[in-house]
This record gives structure tokens, C-alpha cells and sequence, in this order.
């Protein structure tokens, strides 16, 4: 089985024994951040530092002047690690350590795009923007989207991509001094927050046949009870669906779901198209994604069935708090012939991971459809819990006969 590990460019830049250490684990493939959102990562073997503090979303190789001339939206410089390309510097690392790289391509996922250009970020029902959130409707977003897919995906020495926020960002997202949890919201009410009421998104409803204020006070009213504490009710991904459907009615529902879930599938479809026309040769395209359409986030919500038409495959998480979750890889259980779905194991012990478990994990996420696995992030764990992948991925080489 196929098994790729996580990490960024300044895992590996600076420090001679990185890709030898990666390739010792056992993986067969990296998959290597191209294009990133800030973020701020601890490094607890590199020689030479122990945080990396990437301020801002950029990409981390020089991008090409002459694609970007012209364009008020493009992809920002990084400073943060040494070096015109970090990305090529680590890829040839690791490529010399046997190991096959893959761009690792966040898309819709940039706090400073939204700062400096506010019309392009996503607004909530009550007009406040998210920026960090880009509106994939807005046709200057996805044109922007696509491109930097072509580019940052398909880089020298690169075997294929993974495109991860390919999709709506919405409400969720981590930021600094974070005071948004002492409400704790349900999946539907992350939705409702994550509907977007800019102009090209409030034509989009109208169109559909919804008028775009009739939809937003339908949500405002919806939200109510939660301001007001009204306890959130877990659900998985199908009683999600039916709780907006609940709190919407069917028709305005309908009409949010038909929107994003179209401008995400063309999205998609579009970012799939743009890589493979860039790339020579066999490149394999997959998405981070979530098979509940509705869903925002970096594993953007897609339609299992198409999203599997047109792409390689998929990369879901499905590490759940004891287990690995079938309601994430279950709808693709039913998939083309030749397509991919891996499995993406969190494996740091201090973000919740289960290195100990993760020979059982794999097995169990093998016996639910996955065939290949992704761990989530050799640069971000400790050496304790690289050492108990080691050994699980010794056991799984054991038990397969390899």
C-alpha cells in the first residue's frame, strides 16, 4: 500500500538528515506544501530553529512573472525560509532519499488576499467578512484559483498533487486569541455561517429563484436560538443536511445547496483541468475533500460521484476520536475503476493523532475502501510518535508479505 507523509519545505531546507529520516520511516511518497496559509509550526529536530512563523499565505517556490502580469490578485513571495525555492531544494532532497514528491496545494485558503482585497472574501449573513475565507463564486477568484492550481501543482520533479481547499471556506478556521468557541456551534449552524451574501453570491441565489434577502433572514432567524445558547446537537454529515433543511425550509435550502454546490463542482472541475493541462506526462490530480457536499473547510465538502469523475481520486481524513470513521470513506466505496481514495491518519499525538494505533487504523480504513494512506505530519511529530509509525508501517509490510 501507498503510503505518503506530510511536510513543508522548511521541514527539510537547512537540516542534511530530514529526507533521510522521512525515507526511513517507511513512505514511499512526500507530499510536499507548494502553496500554503500562514501558519505558525514547530520543527523539533531541525538544527538550525524550532518555530517557523509563515505570516502570511504564499507559495514557496518563485512563481512566474509573466503568468501573473496584469492580475491584481496573484500569489505572494515567501521570506521565511532561506532560498529563491524551497520547494525545489527540499523536493531534490528527498527525490535523492528514494522518495516520490507530490505538490501539497492550498487554493482557497488566504487571510491576506482578503485584507487587501475585501471584495473577494466570503460575507456572512450578517455582512461580516471572512478573510481568510476567498468566494469561489466571484469569477476574479476562481480565474485566480485555477491559475495558481496550474502552478503550483505541477512544479519540477513533482509526481502528481494533492489540492487541498479546493472549494468554500467558511466559518471555522483557526486564528490568533481565537474567542469564537463559547458558543459551540452544530455542523448546520456552521453552514449557516459560512453562506456567503457578497453580490456575485446574492445574484446566484436571485437566479436561482430566491430572493438573496429572503434567504439571509431566513438564516438570521435560523441562528437565533444559538445566540442565545440553545445547545448544539451532534450529527453526522447526513443529519447535517437535514437540520439546514429543517432550519431553512426545503425550498431555500435547495436553493443554498444548488449554488455553492455548483460553484464548487465547477471549481473542481476547472483546478483538475488546469493541472493536467500543465503537467507532461502520467500526473495523478486528487483532492483533500469531505463526501458531504455541504461541507467548508480544507477537505472541501464534494459529490463523491463526480468529484471521482474527473479527478484521481480523493484524500479524506478519517482519524475520529477513537477511531477511523466510516461515514468519511464509505461514500466512495462505490468508484471508478483506476481512481484513488487514501486515507489521511493524523499521527501527532499532541493534535489528538494516534501513532500507537495507526497499523490498526490502517487496517480498518483499508477494510472500509481506502488503498492508499496519508500521515498528517512527519515534520510536526515527535520523535516518539515518528518512531511508532516506523514500527507500524513495519507491521503492515509484514502482514501484507512485502
Amino acid at each position: 500500500m501507498r503510503t505518503a507523509a506530510f511536510l513543508y519545505p522548511w521541514d527539510v531546507v537547512g537540516d542534511p538528515d530530514a529526507a533521510r529520516r522521512i525515507a526511513g520511516l517507511g513512505v514511499q511518497q512526500v507530499t510536499l506544501a507548494s502553496s500554503y496559509h500562514s501558519t505558525r509550526a514547530l520543527t523539533p529536530r531541525h538544527p538550525r530553529h524550532r518555530i517557523v512563523t509563515a505570516r502570511h499565505a504564499a507559495v514557496l517556490y518563485p512563481p512566474d512573472p509573466t503568468r501573473w502580469a496584469g492580475r491584481a490578485l496573484r500569489p505572494y513571495p515567501q521570506d521565511w525560509v532561506p532560498g529563491a525555492d524551497p520547494f525545489g531544494e527540499a523536493a531534490r532532497a528527498l527525490a535523492d532519499a528514494g522518495l516520490e514528491v507530490h505538490t501539497w496545494v492550498v487554493l482557497a485558503h488566504n487571510s491576506r488576499m482578503g485584507a487587501e482585497h475585501p471584495a473577494t472574501a466570503v460575507h456572512n449573513a450578517y455582512g461580516d467578512p471572512y478573510p481568510w475565507a476567498p468566494c469561489i463564486a466571484r469569477p476574479e477568484v476562481r480565474d485566480y484559483l485555477v491559475t495558481l492550481a496550474a502552478e503550483a501543482a505541477v512544479r519540477p520533479g513533482a509526481r502528481g498533487a494533492e489540492l487541498e481547499s479546493c472549494g468554500w471556506y467558511g466559518l471555522a478556521h483557526p486564528h490568533a486569541h481565537d474567542k469564537t468557541g463559547q458558543l459551540p456551534l452544530s455542523g448546520a449552524a456552521q453552514y449557516l455561517m459560512s453562506l456567503c451574501f457578497c453580490p456575485v453570491c446574492s445574484a446566484g441565489y436571485t437566479g436561482l429563484g430566491v430572493p438573496a434577502a429572503e434567504l439571509r433572514g431566513a438564516v438570521v432567524r435560523a441562528l437565533e436560538p444559538v445566540w442565545a445558547g440553545a445547545p448544539a446537537a451532534p450529527a453526522d454529515r447526513a443529519g447535517e443536511r437535514a437540520e439546514i433543511g429543517a432550519l431553512l425550509g426545503a425550498d431555500l435550502a435547495g436553493v443554498a445547496h444548488a449554488w455553492r454546490e455548483g460553484a464548487a463542482r465547477t471549481l473542481q472541475r476547472a483546478a483538475v483541468r488546469a493541472v493536467r493541462d500543465a503537467a507532461a506526462g502520467e500526473f495523478r490530480v486528487l483532492l483533500h475533500a469531505d463526501p458531504a457536499a455541504h461541507r467548508c473547510g480544507a477537505n472541501a465538502g464534494v459529490d463523491p460521484a463526480d468529484v471521482l469523475a474527473h479527478a484521481d481520486g480523493v484524500v479524506v481524513p478519517c482519524t475520529g476520536d477513537d477511531a477511523v470513521r466510516a461515514d468519511a470513506l464509505g461514500p466512495f466505496a462505490d468508484r471508478p475503476a483506476g481512481t484513488t481514495v487514501a486515507a489521511n491518519l493524523t499521527v501527532v499525538s499532541g493534535m489528538g493523532g494516534r501513532p500507537g494505533a495507526l497499523a490498526a487504523d490502517a487496517a480498518h480504513a483499508v477494510s472500509l475502501g481506502a488503498g492508499e494512506l496519508r500521515l498528517y505530519h512527519a515534520g510536526l511529530a515527535s520523535d516518539r510518535d515518528l518512531a511508532a509509525v516506523r514500527t507500524a508501517l513495519g507491521v503492515l509490510v509484514e502482514r501484507s508479505g512485502g
